[in-house]
């Protein structure tokens, strides 16, 4: 398998670290999540300037038909330089709509998306669900020609940014049923909506949300009613292996800045990069990212070519279990080796260690994929 980028691939990677490298420095990081926004409107402009925002949509929606192995660079450079713009909540969501939605809503929503005038969010976790998409207690009722929903959603990465939120909730069945999940596409000011807005460990925006008989109409509905269950588990899947290739840069980049922090340290006047002992931890360090980077490879371009869902899930679960226990050992080993000045808000190490944390637990934990591997496999 050639697990080299093709030269469109390539520039795109390129192009975006240029533009990372000019307007995304650590300390412009740090203002940037000091703001009262917690993102950057330029750099979100940049991105669809570029047509990141485009990338990952279909061609007759206007987009650029990229699948996981377009995006695959893409997440390596925002994880390389910890972006906390809501890139991947707004990818997640666009998807849906393209995939469930209805013409006059990809001109609607589409559109100012990958013009960079719409930023979205999903909103499906819920208090009790612990990783189990079917686990929805939020309710959609008929209202006269609409519907009106009540319930909460946890976590909602991207939502204090969100300008539109797809909301997943219940027109029929009970709590844990597979059948009768629908989502909406909700304004974010809406009336009855109540969001809770807070950073999350990694200096990103999220909130929780409680619909108190929120009213939308019949147009906001994507799809059929009662069978979005298979698309979220499928967005989840790809969430996952998009978060590998995130967490595949966010590694290299713990990895050089612990290498040049052990060259340049100093004890018993030798660089400590000398200690034989410090060098033999950098190495297994150094494997696991090659590990990494190549299983991202295989995860994406397996992911783009799958039709069988068990097969998509299974691949994603290893990938996650792999990436949770990639990201556990790189961050904890990057700290460790910078000493105390490890966990200090100076040094970038520390907010990767942070980000590294987050990403083993986004979309379900080691032990969640862990048992939901060994089920699909036997399942094979």
């Amino acid at each position: 398998m050639n697990f080299e980028l093709d030269q469109d691939q390539q520039m795109l990677a390129d192009s975006l670290r240029r533009f990372l490298a000019d307007h995304y420095d650590f300390e412009s990081r740090k203002r940037i999540i000091a703001s009262d926004a917690g993102y950057s409107p330029e750099v979100w402009a940049g991105f669809a300037e570029t047509g990141l925002l485009g990338l990952p949509l279909p061609e007759e929606v206007g987009g650029f038909g990229g699948g996981a192995v377009a995006l695959m660079s893409v997440m390596e450079a925002l994880g390389e330089y910890l972006v906390v713009e809501p890139y991947l909540p707004t990818v997640l969501a666009s998807r849906l709509i393209a995939q469930r939605g209805s013409g006059a809503q990809h001109e609607a929503i589409l559109g100012p998306v990958i013009a960079g005038e719409l930023k979205l969010a999903l909103a499906h976790g819920e208090p009790e669900s612990r990783y189990q998409a079917a686990q929805v207690a939020t309710r959609a009722e008929a209202s006269g020609d609409g519907w009106k929903l009540s319930g909460r959603k946890q976590l909602v990465f991207g939502a204090p940014m969100a300008d539109k939120i797809v909301v997943s909730a219940r027109t029929a069945g009970t709590e844990g049923d597979a059948d009768g999940i629908s989502l909406f596409v909700v304004d974010a000011k809406a009336p009855g909506l109540k969001m809770t807005a807070y950073r999350t460990l990694d200096n990103q925006r999220a909130a929780d949300i409680v619909l108190n008989g929120v009213s939308v109409s019949s147009g906001e509905l994507l799809g059929d009613a009662g069978n979005a269950l298979a698309d979220i588990e499928a967005a989840f899947d790809f969430a996952n292996t998009m978060l590998c290739a995130e967490a595949s840069g966010a590694i290299r980049s713990a990895n050089a800045d612990t290498l040049e922090y052990l060259k340049t340290r100093k004890q018993f006047g030798a660089p400590i990069g000398s200690f034989q002992a410090l060098q033999h931890r950098m190495v297994d360090m150094f494997v696991t990212q090659e590990q990494m980077r190549s299983m991202q490879y295989l995860v994406c371009s397996r992911l783009d070519t799958l039709d069988d869902a068990q097969e998509r899930a299974r691949i994603a679960s290893g990938a996650k279990i792999k990436t949770a226990d990639a990201c556990r050992q790189i961050s904890q080993e990057a700290v460790q080796l910078h000493g105390g000045m490890g966990m200090t808000e100076e040094l970038k190490v520390s907010h990767t260690f942070r980000r590294l944390t987050l990403i083993g637990q986004q979309f379900g934990d080691a032990d969640y994929h862990l048992e939901r591997y060994a089920r699909l496999q036997d399942a094979a």
